[in-house]
């Protein structure tokens, strides 16, 4: 069967809970392979959440259901504070990006207490901005930003990446609503190690199973090479998403 839409690959899925060092509880799920241990783990940052952006977000959502069988990884997701989905309603309220800095270190903390092996962090749209801030406090091997719009990061916090030894992907579509190529360019030019990559003919929610198959790919490229190229079929036990 062709890999696509709500299709769900074998994985070993834990609902899961996050606590937070100002006192919430964020709620949340990992995914892994089903009979071996995870070359590397996804820590998800999700869209803006009052914009509809959670857990559920269709390109973490996919990486959930497909890469734990595809490329052997971990998928950490979870609901920032106040945000809801299917799983549950994380405590708390939208901060803007500030207090969500709690939120960043309780899913590394998770990382590390569980011993989960090299995590890459990966933030899309608003969680680009929770990554870019608070991202380079933590124990992560890498960092992948999917359609940043700079809104909240400061040119101040985007400079300080200069110095970064870790790897900075940047996935950035051709018709983003917010930042494109050529302007993102300049934005980033202060980073001039980052892997910016000019996506032709994406758009900022990457919708589509092509946008979400360059997607994927972009990632795995990033944290486990070895694993590509990623299957398109599967012949083997899977269900669909109600």
């Amino acid at each position: 069967m062709e890999i696509r839409g709500p299709l769900m690959l074998p994985a070993r899925r834990e609902e899961i809970e996050l606590e937070t060092l100002d006192g919430l509880t964020l709620v949340g799920e990992l995914a892994l392979p089903v009979d071996r241990v995870p070359r590397a783990t996804l820590v998800t940052l999700h869209p803006l959440p009052t914009a509809g952006g959670f857990m559920d977000s269709h390109i973490f959502r996919k990486a959930a259901a497909r890469l734990p069988a595809l490329a052997d990884l971990a998928v950490l997701r979870f609901n920032t504070r106040g945000t809801s989905s299917p799983r549950g309603t994380s405590e708390g309220q939208f901060d803007g990006g500030r207090a969500e800095a709690f939120d960043v270190a309780a899913a590394m903390d998770f990382v590390r207490e569980r011993g989960l092996p090299a995590p890459w962090m990966v933030g899309w749209s608003f969680g680009t901005e929770l990554t870019l801030k608070y991202g380079r406090d933590h124990a992560a091997e890498g960092y992948i930003l999917l359609s940043p719009p700079l809104h909240r990061a400061t040119e101040e916090e985007v400079a300080a990446w200069a110095g970064e030894a870790r790897p900075l992907v940047i996935l950035v579509p051709e018709f983003d609503d917010f930042l494109r190529p050529e302007e993102a360019m300049q934005r980033f030019s202060s980073v001039p190690q980052a892997n910016l990559i000019a996506v032709d003919g994406a758009k900022h929610l990457w919708v589509g199973e092509s946008q979400t198959r360059r997607v994927l790919t972009e990632i795995v490229a990033a944290v486990n090479p070895d694993a590509l190229p990623l299957p398109i079929e599967w012949s083997g036990a899977a269900s669909e998403r109600g």
